[in-house]
């Protein structure tokens, strides 16, 4: 059956006012679609609190995303790839996460969804079956990130003392993420804010150091540095073969490393979006300013890594050896800066809580979703007076006591699992995101609704297409390195997720019988919503406040 030129009830029924007077009793005001079924009914996700700003969905998004990937993953990749490969692999990523944020903005920015979950957009767009899958792949993503991230801690702290017991630091990084979600989300968002905030000054600081570093300013350097680590030991680690071969495997096994410290940035972006004020301006804003600061921060902070530390620094963390020092670390060690190493040490451990916190708080908001739409048992959906998914915060918290395989195994070989579970789920997430996008596109255009999109990108769907290519590629291959010196548990790391989507994309084709790939486009929904959604946002402009004073203006350009 043919959708086009329908427009829902909801839409019909909405008062075009410029006030909030126009919505009806138990509806939202702040600009988002319910369900497709029943769009008159109280959406469990109305009780979600709308308590983030602009700043927050800024913050969170980029806090989250720049973290240990960045201040401890990147040692292992500088270790196994060389400065040059590392340089090469993040810039290559870059142009992927910035095709997959235009992506995902584009899509959330027509429709805001309650919730943000990547799932009911897939399920919307594609196929009931694929949203299953990806709703409980991004949980499955989003919980072991929260286990890398208290192991990224761990690792943190061994820098200092390793007299205490890893258990009893694993324990208190897991209650402090723990609490802060359990408070109302206006908590969650302001300790995340200040959190993020403290890891961003922490990078523009740690740049303008490799700047002075770089030109011979450290106590111990006697003459400028330049890129002498490019020289010696060299650009290129060349780790697993010589050569031109060698060297273009350091650039593929870094755009694989790389992977983890971008994953799941732009959902992030989405998810916050569910307990936002006026999504449509606030996502689009994110999403145009998100990828342009996380592409600077990641390739000035790899080319500083280049400059700091030679990629055959026995301390860099490598899944094999017992390091436990960041890059940056270990630079700041190097040149004689007394004292600055624990600060720096200091600020990358408040970084894995701020991107765990993150974590945990899209692992939630994840479940809630898949609950909502009966793909998760209901007891998930239980919310308490402060707008906290109690139920599915208690369910994250269980799983997170994954983070004391540490007790058992080294922090660095822990560490490596996890980032290659989450990579590889994330990288999954993003084909994905990939998909619904040309469906969605199609859809549009076949509705005749371009001229409605308000957020539009460049390059695509020639972006779309690129990202799906290469990161299925990046998923074939993830493991490619353990065949010149197998390892069972690194190979089972690499491509236990590949089998876990698959079974459930298949077990639920099997229990629902639905053999489709994916809906006609006639039958893709991208009308429902739509004329309520460009209402509401139009209310928000109407009553938002201008910025009168010259601060006013800077801060809103900056946030």
């Amino acid at each position: 059956m043919s959708i086009r030129n329908i427009n829902s009830n909801k839409d019909e029924k909405f008062i075009h006012s410029n006030s909030t007077e126009g919505l009806e009793q138990n509806e939202s005001s702040t600009g988002y679609i319910d369900d497709l079924e029943s769009q008159t009914e109280k959406d469990i996700a109305d009780e979600l609190q709308q308590g983030l700003k602009a700043r927050h969905i800024q913050l969170i998004a980029l806090g989250g995303t720049i973290g240990t990937g960045l201040f401890v993953g990147s040692g292992a990749a500088l270790s196994s790839c060389g400065p040059a490969g590392l340089l090469t692999a993040y810039l290559i990523m870059s142009i992927v996460i910035y095709f997959i944020m235009n992506q995902l903005g584009e899509m959330v920015c027509y429709l805001p969804t309650k919730g943000g979950a990547i799932s009911d957009i897939v399920q919307r767009y594609v196929d009931e079956s694929l949203g299953f899958a990806t709703g409980w792949i991004y949980y499955y993503t989003f919980i072991i990130l929260v286990c890398t991230e208290v192991t990224a801690a761990s690792i943190v702290i061994d820098y200092w003392t390793d007299k205490v017991h890893i258990a009893v630091w694993i324990t208190i990084f897991l209650l402090v993420i723990i609490g802060l979600n359990f408070l109302a989300v206006k908590y969650y968002g302001e300790a995340e804010f200040w959190f993020s905030s403290l890891k961003i000054i922490c990078i523009l600081g740690l740049i303008i150091l490799g700047i002075v570093i770089f030109f011979g300013g450290g106590p111990n350097q006697t003459s400028i540095r330049g890129f002498q680590y490019w020289n010696n030991p060299g650009a290129f680690a060349e780790h697993l073969s010589s050569g031109n071969t060698g060297r273009f495997l350091d650039v593929w096994t870094g755009v694989i490393k790389s992977g983890f410290a971008f994953i799941t940035g732009p959902e992030l972006v989405a998810i916050a979006a569910a307990e936002t004020k006026n999504p449509r301006r606030n996502i689009s804003k994110a999403a145009r300013r998100f990828v342009y600061r996380l592409m600077f921060f990641y390739v000035i902070g790899s080319l500083v890594i280049g400059i700091m530390v030679p990629s055959n620094n026995k301390q860099l963390l490598n899944g094999s050896s017992t390091a436990s020092a960041s890059p940056f670390v270990i630079g700041i060690q190097n040149v004689g800066i007394k004292g600055l190493n624990h600060v720096i040490n200091g600020a990358i451990l408040t970084s894995a809580w701020s991107s765990g916190n993150s974590f945990f708080y899209a692992s939630t908001r994840s479940l809630l979703s898949l609950a909502k739409a009966g793909k998760a048992p209901k007891i998930f959906l239980k919310i308490n007076r402060f707008g906290v998914p109690w139920v599915a915060c208690s369910l994250s918290a269980a799983i997170g006591c994954l983070s004391y395989l540490n007790v058992s195994s080294g922090s660095a070989k822990v560490f490596t699992w996890f980032t290659n579970i989450s990579t590889i789920s994330g990288f999954i997430g993003w084909i994905i995101i990939g998909i619904a996008y040309l469906r969605w596109r199609k859809a549009v255009l076949y509705n005749d609704l371009w001229d409605r999109v308000p957020f539009k990108t460049y390059l695509q769907p020639y972006g779309a297409y690129f990202s799906i290519s290469l990161i299925s590629l990046i998923c074939l291959t993830n493991g490619y390195a353990t065949f010149f010196d197998f390892n069972g548990p690194d190979f089972i790391a690499a491509y236990i997720t590949l089998p876990v989507f698959f079974g459930l994309y298949l077990g639920h084709k099997i229990f629902t019988k639905n053999w489709k790939l994916c809906y006609p486009i006639d039958e893709v929904d991208v009308i429902s919503g739509l004329d309520r959604a460009e209402k509401v946002s139009e209310i928000a402009q109407a009553n938002e406040d201008i910025p009168t004073t010259w601060y006013g203006k800077f801060w809103s350009y900056l946030m």
